[in-house]
C-alpha cells in the first residue's frame, strides 16, 4: 500500500484512488464486512470442532470473497491510477504499468 503524507496525497502523487469514485468504496467496504463475518464464523467452526470438510468449504467461500474484492481494486486501479498515468505519458506510466504487472503476478500467486 502506499503511504499517504498529512496533506492526502499519496506518494504516487494521486489525491484519491479509484475506488473512492461511485460508492465503490462502500461497495468494497461492505464486501470486507461480510467477509469479516465469515472468518468469524470459520474461528467459531473450529472452536466448536465443526466437521474438517465444512470448514474447508466455508474457507475456499472466504477466500473466493477475498478474490472478488481484489479483483474490483485490481480494476479501479487499472481505470484510474494506470489510465491516468498513461494518458499524462512519461516516467509515470511506465512505473505505473511495471506496478500493475507486479501486482498482477501477486494477485495471481505466479
Amino acid at each position: 500500500m502506499e503511504n499517504i503524507e498529512e496533506s492526502g496525497t499519496t506518494v504516487s502523487g494521486h489525491a484519491s484512488h479509484g475506488y473512492i469514485k461511485e460508492g465503490d468504496k462502500e461497495k468494497i467496504l461492505g464486501r470486507l464486512k461480510r467477509i469479516e463475518g465469515q472468518v468469524r464464523g470459520v474461528h467459531r467452526m473450529v472452536d466448536e470442532e465443526k466437521y474438517c470438510i465444512d470448514v474447508l468449504t466455508q474457507i475456499a467461500s472466504t477466500v473466493s470473497a477475498l478474490e472478488k474484492v481484489g479483483l474490483l481494486l485490481l480494476n479501479d486501479h487499472v481505470d484510474h491510477c494506470v489510465r491516468g498515468a498513461m494518458e499524462s505519458g512519461g516516467e509515470d506510466a511506465d512505473a505505473k504499468v511495471e506496478e500493475l504487472k507486479s501486482a498482477v503476478e501477486r494477485f495471481l500467486r505466479v
